[in-house]
């Protein structure tokens, strides 16, 4: 989950912004990575599932649980709204127009709930190590903790970019 919707999920924000290519390039390639995190993701909460079914653990008892569910349902309508305003069928120029700076919220709300989930996740995870005996500042615990520290680097770093002076478009280009 954490590769699908952080990493791949922030490359596919990043580079809707940063690369100078087509319009119609940059979108496929935004829709397709978005597709690959939102897969990603679905396989990601079944195999939790799967994972504590088979270890007697019960399913959705935790923030981070309850807030990956409303994650993954997000960002799947999210996906399927781009998917028919902005791609196919695709929506009437006066629809995608108004329907852009919401889907840019929209999307970003949802990036940084995946990124506060995640957060959440490293969290529980780290509580479950110290109650099963790890030491506080053991290395699994300090492992836990730099991978959160990273995750949410880059999660800051991929909302800084979403929100920064994008470079000009390949359409725009012209030759000194």
């Amino acid at each position: 989950m954490l590769i699908g919707l952080i990493i791949i999920g922030g490359e596919a924000i990043i580079s809707y912004k940063s690369l100078p290519l087509k319009k119609e390039v940059k979108k496929l390639i935004h829709l397709v990575l978005h597709a690959h995190a939102l897969v990603l993701g679905i396989i990601g909460i079944c195999a939790a599932f799967k994972n504590h079914n088979e270890s007697g653990i019960a399913n959705l008892y935790s923030l981070h649980s309850w807030l990956g569910i409303g994650v993954i349902s997000l960002y799947g309508i999210q996906w399927i709204f781009g998917f028919v305003v902005f791609f196919y069928p695709g929506g009437s120029s006066e629809l995608r127009r108004e329907s852009v700076p919401w889907h840019v919220l929209f999307g970003l709300f949802v990036y940084i709930l995946a990124l506060a989930t995640s957060s959440l996740g490293f969290l529980e995870k780290l509580t479950f190590l110290e109650s099963s005996g790890v030491a506080k500042y053991g290395a699994e615990a300090l492992l836990v903790n730099f991978n959160a520290i990273i995750t949410i680097l880059f999660g800051t770093f991929v909302v800084l970019s979403a929100i920064s002076q994008a470079p000009p478009a390949a359409d725009d280009y012209a030759p000194i």
